[in-house]
């Protein structure tokens, strides 16, 4: 391989690297706007694993907003990245196929109802518990993009959920 192969090379990881954490960003922060944007014309993702919906990536924005609402707090952490390149049409490195493992808490909406004075008590009482989050899930992602005239792109995100927990909640943690 020549230097300029090598360096495309590691300039393209890079750019998908970056579109898998961008991913992650616009999930975490409801921008559901730009994750559409995130994919191909034709791009679609698969949460039915975990629950959700298969379809394309502007049905599946649609179904996020409303299952993100139930959770104020998010914090999405892909890890363990294996990417490897492919071919599409004789061209040579404009695919890339992406392993990734993901951990994800995620903290119901505090009741609302109750009083300041009851919710400063309770977190004293849990201490360090009263950070926790409510719901945690893991699992592993396999993302597909494609190199297109705007740069990388997802056409296919599929989530393959392997465990969750969900925390029970105090009767003045109750969300309303």
């Amino acid at each position: 391989m020549t230097q300029r192969v090598e360096l495309a090379a590691v300039m393209d990881r890079l750019a998908i690297d970056s579109l898998i954490t961008e991913y992650a960003v616009t999930v975490d922060d409801g921008d559901w706007d730009a994750y559409q944007r995130l994919f191909t014309p034709d791009g679609r993702a698969d949460y039915s694993s975990a629950g959700g919906i298969d379809a394309s990536a502007a049905e599946v924005a649609g179904w996020l907003a409303g299952a993100m609402e139930l959770f104020p707090m998010r914090q999405h952490l892909i890890v363990n990245r294996k990417l490897t390149f492919g071919t599409l049409d004789q061209d040579i490195d404009d695919l890339a196929h992406v392993q990734a493992d993901y951990v994800n808490p995620m903290r119901f909406p505090s009741n609302t109802n109750a009083s300041a004075s009851a919710k400063a008590g309770a977190a004293q009482a849990d201490g360090a518990e009263s950070m926790a989050p409510d719901f945690i899930c893991g699992g592993r992602y396999a993302f597909t993009a494609l190199r297109t005239d705007q740069g990388w792109r997802l056409r296919q995100v599929t989530v393959q959920e392997k465990w969750r927990q969900v925390r029970p909640r105090s009767r003045t943690e109750a969300p309303s």
